[in-house]
């Protein structure tokens, strides 16, 4: 059993079929995604294969990489008959439907200056689609909004990793800017081309905002997806790592203002980083968590235990521990703020960032912590927007009070 299981397009002849796998050498992610923080909530956005009228063919949507496209598939061997509408863009297929004759495909498409407009392109061609909406246009040019720079790193291993560079919309390469990791959450999940207001906010406020893919992220292939399964956290950590590095190799991030930030099982992450080095001046932790054991005990699914651990905290304490950043709350020097939601099940506040705010306020750290009433664990995406707002003035300004972007412009 694998802690990550690549979706596959499958199609059965009736009646009294077999099941084919069109896409088992395919790898990529079927139905795949990439996170943003401005789509509607969970189960509300309608998409799934779309067959040609003359049943040939099979249209679906693939997380490849960065991006989520439709591509279309030969319905009796799976090959790839084209390879997504207006490949040439770096954007994600948010939502899909066809009508009748599969001729015509309406589409929410998204892009990191575009939070989403309605497409229509022929459905069975690969055309480029063509859009029909333009809601935020007016806002948006108003306001200073700058596109990722992508890049590709080589990590200790030699695996390969792709992330992005957020930068101010005034970005001087002359200057010494403080950065702010990011770090997804899932753990099998992914960035990419799609808008991300916190990003946009970040780069806003003067910082330069680094995100990436380490390994266990989807998209980027089955292997790659399950290399953390019984290691998590773990290698995954040195990717993010060898991500900063890289980019300070630019010489317009300040290395001694560097901030880290994620949610979830970048929670996870974020509290890890602090405990394996002191290099980051501010933190600000989300619905982590920080007590493996805890979490399994306490969390609203624990089926988890077969594809991340072998057995169950009481089976094997070790595993569990080891793991765990709660364990080396000692490490930790870095200044760091929780935030958390009081109605979270998916990451319990007492599993996680309360857990450990108190071991830190225990050894006269520096820590606090923000709790959100009636908040569950999709605040980040779809809280109440009077608290999303907070929370990201909470974020903002716990960086700017330990990572000093008001000196950015020095030399």
């Amino acid at each position: 059993m694998r802690s990550y299981s690549q979706s596959d397009l499958w199609v059965l002849d009736l009646p009294g079929g077999t099941p084919r796998d069109l896409t088992a050498s395919y790898d990529f992610d079927i139905d795949g995604s990439v996170g943003g923080d401005q789509r509607a909530p969970r189960g509300q956005e309608p998409a799934g294969p779309i067959w040609s009228s003359d049943g040939r063919t099979i249209l679906v949507k693939v997380g490849m990489h960065g991006n989520a496209d439709l591509e279309s598939f030969d319905a009796q061997n799976g090959g790839q008959k084209y390879a997504g509408h207006g490949t040439s863009e770096s954007h994600e297929v948010i939502s899909y439907t066809a009508d009748r004759s599969a001729a015509h495909l309406a589409m929410v498409i998204s892009s990191p200056t575009e939070i989403g407009d309605l497409y229509v392109a022929e459905g069975d061609t690969g055309a480029k689609p063509r859009r029909l909406t333009t809601f935020n246009d007016a806002l948006f040019s108003q306001l200073s909004l700058t596109a990722p720079e992508e890049f590709w790193y080589t990590s200790f291993d030699g695996t390969k990793i792709e992330g992005w560079i957020q930068k101010p919309s005034s970005f001087d390469p002359a200057s010494k800017y403080p950065l702010i990791l990011e770090i997804h959450g899932g753990p099998h999940a992914a960035y990419g081309n799609t808008f991300t207001h916190e990003f946009q906010w970040m780069a806003a406020k003067g910082y330069v905002v680094l995100y990436v893919n380490p390994r266990g992220s989807s998209n980027y292939g089955q292997d790659f997806g399950n290399s953390i399964q019984y290691a998590y956290p773990g290698d995954d950590y040195k990717d993010l790592m060898a991500g900063v590095d890289e980019v300070l190799k630019k010489g317009y991030v300040d290395a001694a203002r560097l901030g880290v930030t994620g949610g979830s099982g970048g929670g996870l992450l974020t509290d890890w980083v602090v405990t394996q080095t002191t290099r980051f001046k501010a933190a600000v932790s989300q619905r982590d968590i920080s007590d493996w054991a805890n979490f399994w005990y306490t969390a609203d699914f624990t089926l988890f235990t077969p594809t991340w651990f072998h057995k169950a905290p009481f089976e094997e304490p070790p595993e569990f521990t080891k793991r765990s950043p709660i364990t080396y709350a000692e490490n930790i020097q870095t200044p760091m703020l929780f935030i958390l939601g009081d109605e979270d099940y998916r990451t319990p506040p007492g599993a996680g960032g309360e857990e450990l705010f108190r071991a830190l306020k225990y050894l006269k750290r520096t820590a606090a912590m923000a709790r959100f009433p009636g908040e569950n664990h999709e605040l980040s995406r779809s809280g109440r927007p009077w608290h999303r707002i907070e929370r990201l003035e909470q974020i903002v300004g716990w960086f700017d009070k330990y990572l000093s972007p008001g000196t950015l412009d020095s030399k």
